[in-house]
């Protein structure tokens, strides 16, 4: 068989067009072909080693797992996943003929199969949830509100989803800026209109142990709020309940969405506002 090049993530080049930023030789059947700049067919059994590959600029791909021997399988796995499914959205956008986009489809329903077996969730289900995205992937961007009151209590909500606490959150939305996105979450979830303190923290998802994993990567931004007095009744379509709570005495957290030690760091940023911005 000969030898065929086999592209990785892929990169914005000036003028939009896709440029591959990994790059791999690998013995596979004749591929044909696409267009210049263009995106090749991906070999998927090649895609399992690739994290240890250098890119064609000589920088690190972001597909390089951690090299701690402490690393657990199952987090290895979840990076591989993660990788392979953004490959798969970043070549359903680029590629250029039938072939390749069915190839690429297969590399969307093989991530989805992975993740089925680290969280027991239907492929199905996961695999429609990568579908839904579509263009040049990209982290998500998740925003939390932390409110304390002069007892240094924290506001919290309880899921409709789950039944756990969390501070008002959620994905943001289109059109919104950070601040407005964190500021409608916390009227739309808590019920108290709020203004922005600080950006206290832009951390990412996975690095802070949020579980269960998901089929793509996440930013958290969490903003220090300060309540302005107007209070009215939460949402229902989300909310159970609204409470303040000691950070000694918390009620069951939502660990997809929040964990004790960001809770208590927050009131670290809180106690001293001039402490710098938390990044992952």
């Amino acid at each position: 068989m000969p030898a065929v090049a086999v592209t990785g993530r892929l990169l914005r080049c000036p003028g939009g067009r896709a440029c591959p930023s990994v790059l791999r030789t690998v013995h596979a059947p004749a591929l044909r072909t696409p267009g210049a700049g263009c995106a090749t067919a991906v070999d998927l059994t090649a895609r399992a080693d690739s994290r240890t590959v250098a890119g064609v600029d000589g920088g690190a791909t972001s597909s390089e797992a951690p090299s701690d021997p402490t690393t657990s399988a199952a987090e290895r796995v979840r990076r591989v996943a993660v990788e392979l499914a953004a490959l798969a959205q970043d070549g359903a956008t680029f590629a250029q003929d039938r072939y390749d986009q069915v190839r690429y489809a297969q590399a969307s329903r093989l991530a989805a199969e992975l993740f089925a077996v680290l969280t027991a969730r239907p492929a199905d289900d996961l695999h429609a949830e990568l579908g839904r995205d579509s263009g040049y992937a990209t982290p998500k961007v998740d925003v939390r509100g932390v409110l304390f009151d002069d007892d240094e209590r924290v506001l919290l909500m309880q899921e409709r989803s789950d039944g756990r606490w969390c501070p008002p959150g959620g994905w943001a939305d289109p059109l919104d800026t950070p601040r407005t996105a964190v500021l409608r979450e916390v009227r739309e979830e808590s019920g108290y209109a709020a203004e922005v303190v600080k950006l206290f923290a832009c951390w990412e998802r996975d690095v802070q142990g949020h579980v269960p994993p998901l089929p793509v990567a996440v930013f958290k931004l969490f903003f220090l709020c300060r309540a302005t007095g107007d209070v009215r009744p939460a949402q229902e379509l989300e909310t159970l309940d609204v409470g303040w709570f000691s950070l000694d005495a918390l009620p069951p957290l939502s660990a997809a969405r929040v964990t004790e030690r960001q809770l208590r760091r927050a009131l670290e940023h809180h106690r001293d506002p001039s402490l710098p911005v938390d990044l992952d």
